[in-house]
């Protein structure tokens, strides 16, 4: 049973007047303090949508009415489409999906306990795990592919993605022409631009500064990607103590405010484009100022921004289910767990880094993938919560049973069975027994044979046509 898209909400670490603290504290730094926007198209979008530029140093700022009315012109929801409609997702409200995460530089292999750089073939290889995953609702790309020269980056990532996955493909991309070149490679794959703007099966990433920055690069490709009407994340990423003060609230009003500055860039570029509130923010390790990534506190601030994004009614693109572990021990579950949860229960519409990272979002590992999709597994059951009506409270077949008897062998059980208890398909539930007489393998050997199982199955690539001409037109892939 696949459970996805499911209400969350029941967890709500910031009551309503906290909200309305710092929603007024963000607009007023929107209002009094500003961002620096470092690009001249960006400054004379803003402009014109009303905002007061100061161009000697590059500073934006808005009254509260103005940024208000330019975030409402985002949409409340964001359907991001799979190559297959099954795999469609619709962001919005507290609906939670999950997905991958990166960008990794180094694969971790458990076997032989060697870190490596990653490459192309490891990135086609992990979309083509993920497909199976039932788990994971989106493909976020998740590694860098060391070997290329970095202007064939940004169109073998993406290639990679639309011939391996028929799941929706988000991506960050690292050139202006890698942009147009990954946007053209989509509309060939959908058929026509029209048909991908109809039917967006990629979404691209443009990040902002913390503290409120918008740079050159990336405030141009907020205004490229605004302008071709595709899916748009604006994401931040303050830490606590180095680049957001360190208190979670004081954390968590600079990203509000680096985020939706974003939003309202790409509102003033192109009102309506579809654009998804993003975070994350996390802690600091204040010994080494080490970027952290499995601590509960980013799931506290990730479950708080999916408040706030609840708030604007803004779709929501959280960060949880990363561990700072360098293999695959206790420490890696459980940070893995604990974040992704608070996530999921908060209503978080999108939990990328859901899966497959480790070592502070520095290293994928195969393996973990399939270990964290039976963790997102029983995340998603705890979303779904508790059923209550006349069938599921069984009077009736209590009463027939009645004191001392048992429900083995009722109908109830085998109708309710797989649908109120969690199946999973990784974790060993034998007895030692049993576990011993089958090799006593651990939690990663299982999933290294889900691995080669999956890696060994037949392709899902692109159209044989679709494909020789995306390959014909899109220069520098590597097929």
């Amino acid at each position: 049973m696949i459970r996805k898209g499911l209400e969350g909400g029941s967890y709500k670490p910031l009551t309503p007047e906290d909200i309305s603290k710092i929603n007024e504290t963000v607009l007023r730094i929107i209002e009094e303090i500003g961002c620096e926007v470092n690009t001249d198209t960006a400054l004379a979008a803003l402009e014109k949508a009303g905002a007061t530029v100061d161009r000697d140093k590059s500073r934006v700022r808005l009254s509260r009415e103005k940024a208000l009315e330019l975030i409402s012109k985002a949409p409340s929801e964001v359907t991001l489409c799979g190559r297959d409609e099954k795999n469609d997702i619709h962001l919005g409200g507290t609906r939670v999906y999950t997905g991958t995460g990166g960008t990794a530089l180094y694969i971790y292999e458990p076997a032989t306990g060697v870190k490596r750089q990653a490459t192309l073939d490891d990135l086609k290889n992990i979309t083509k795990l993920v497909e199976k995953l039932d788990n994971i609702h989106l493909f976020l790309l998740p590694t860098y592919p060391n070997e290329l020269p970095l202007e064939q980056v940004d169109v073998n990532r993406f290639f990679a993605g639309l011939d391996n996955t028929t799941k929706h493909i988000m991506g960050g991309v690292h050139t202006s022409e890698g942009i147009r070149q990954v946007i053209r490679m989509a509309e060939i794959a959908a058929g026509s631009p029209e048909a991908l703007r109809k039917r967006p099966t990629i979404s691209i990433i443009t990040c902002v500064i913390s503290p409120f920055i918008i740079d050159a690069k990336y405030g141009d490709m907020v205004v490229a990607v605004a302008e071709s009407g595709i899916p748009l994340v604006c994401p931040a990423e303050p830490l606590c103590g180095a680049t957001s003060p360190v208190t979670l609230a004081g954390n968590l009003v600079v990203q509000t405010v680096d985020s939706l500055m974003g939003i309202i860039l790409a509102q003033a570029v192109n009102p309506g484009t579809p654009v998804i509130f993003g975070s994350v923010a996390t802690s600091t390790d204040l010994r080494d100022y080490k970027y952290i990534a499995g601590s509960v506190e980013m799931g506290l601030l990730n479950a708080a921004g999916a408040q706030m994004a609840q708030f604007y009614k803004l779709p929501f693109y959280a960060t949880g289910g990363m561990t700072d572990s360098k293999t695959l021990d206790a420490q890696s579950g459980y940070e893995s767990a604990i974040t992704n949860l608070l996530c999921a229960l908060s209503g978080a519409n999108f939990i990328h880094d859901g899966a497959g990272l480790m070592e502070f979002a520095l290293t994928a590992c195969y393996e973990k993938y399939v270990i964290d999709n039976e963790i997102l597994g029983m995340v998603m059951r705890a979303v779904e919560g508790i059923r209550v009506d006349d069938e599921t409270l069984a009077y009736d077949l209590i009463k027939e049973i009645g004191p001392g008897g048992n429900f083995v062998t009722a109908k109830h059980t085998r109708r309710f069975m797989r649908k109120e208890h969690y199946q999973p398909a990784l974790s060993d539930r034998n007895s030692r027994e049993k576990w011993e007489e089958r090799g006593g393998k651990t939690t990663w050997e299982n999933a290294a044979e889900k691995v080669k199982t999956i890696l060994e199955s037949p392709a899902i690539c692109l159209p044989d046509a679709v494909r020789k001409r995306v390959l014909a037109e899109i220069k520098g892939i590597v097929a």
